[in-house]
């Protein structure tokens, strides 16, 4: 995932998947640990600077802290596609192959998201 490094990526992703629960360090090393060779102190440092960098949240519970996502994994996957789509030369092009490319499911879903976006605005205007 772009904006994170490998070890950041893995552990959103095991934040991630508890869906809207909070989490402690102990409880992420624990599934780590049983995946990869890795101290505590380093799921630790790695998810304090998740916090800093602004991608979890944290509040003290004894003598602990849980944490939890800023964003959805879907949130986090939008951004990351509206920043492709800026930054990848012309945004129409960019688009139109990206469509070129999804499947059948991916583009009737992106229809009813376009359909489901314009009522929306409908709904929104004077």
């Amino acid at each position: 995932m772009r904006g994170f490094g490998v070890l950041e990526a893995v552990i959103m992703d095991h934040v991630w998947d508890r869906d809207a629960e909070d989490t402690t360090v102990r409880e992420i090393f624990d599934e780590l640990s049983t995946q990869r060779d890795i101290a505590y102190t380093t799921v630790m440092s790695t998810m304090d600077n998740l916090h800093r960098k602004g991608w979890l949240v944290r509040h003290r519970a004894g003598k602990a802290y849980r944490y939890r996502p800023t964003l959805t994994r879907e949130e986090h996957s939008a951004r990351l596609m509206v920043e492709a789509l800026g930054s990848g030369g012309r945004p129409d092009l960019v688009l139109s192959h990206f469509v070129d490319r999804i499947s059948a499911d991916e583009s009737a879903g992106l229809r009813a998201a376009l359909r489901g976006l314009a009522v929306r605005k409908a709904s929104e205007a004077p």
